[in-house]
């Protein structure tokens, strides 16, 4: 696997690229803002950015904006970027668009190297991966008059961990579940939340975006 890495914290980035060599990841190229970010992109083709949320020159939404370019410029590229705090908005604006690979994971996760790793080999896969402290914050929340609040325990503890961007093997494996019995609550969560077929738009994705904003 290949990683481009961006984030003005040069320590930062030797942090991770020090647990991504220890694992056998080449790291193609570095950057320290948005612009340098997606030059290093076409210059490099990777298979994986890595990317902080917050550069210069306003640290504010670069690393989202620099991540919707990257998408369009270069589909089969995942991007997973970084944040230091919770922010449901910057989970919701990255995951809205459901043309690629995309992860969000805060800071402090991913200096551990399982946590960094797993999200890597997730994204490489297509898979969406979403933090999962974002996602137990979410799941605290009032559901009141919200499709959301006429799921069942086992149907939203299933939609929490889609949210987390778990496959149904996946969400199998966690739960101890066969996985026939996965697709069954997923086929409940899907209906109840009003959401029918639709060969242009994936329905997982819609289904985490109603449990994101719900």
């Amino acid at each position: 696997m290949r990683v481009v890495l961006a984030d003005d914290s040069l320590l930062v980035r030797e942090g991770l690229k020090r647990v991504l060599a220890e694992a056998g990841i080449e790291v193609c190229a570095e950057a320290s803002d948005a612009e340098e970010l997606v030059a290093a992109v076409d210059r490099t083709s990777p298979d994986v950015v890595i990317a902080d949320i917050r550069m210069p020159p306003t640290f504010s939404d670069e690393g989202l904006r620099a991540a919707d370019r990257i998408t369009a410029r270069h589909p089969d590229v995942a991007v997973l970027v970084l944040s230091q705090y919770v922010d449901a908005g910057y989970a919701l604006a990255l995951l809205e668009h459901d043309d690629g690979a995309r992860g969000y994971l805060l800071k402090e996760r991913v200096m551990h190297a399982t946590d960094l790793l797993e999200a890597l080999a997730r994204l490489e896969r297509g898979e969406t991966v979403v933090d999962r402290e974002l996602v137990d914050q979410l799941l605290q929340r009032s559901r009141v008059a919200s499709p959301l609040g006429e799921l069942t325990e086992r149907e939203r503890h299933v939609l929490s961990l889609m949210a987390e961007g778990l496959t149904d093997r996946g969400i199998a494996a966690r739960l101890w579940l066969s996985p026939k019995t996965v697709e069954t609550h997923v086929r409940h969560v899907l209906q109840k939340l009003g959401l029918p077929e639709d060969h242009t738009r994936n329905r997982r994705v819609q289904a985490v975006l109603a449990y994101l904003q719900g």
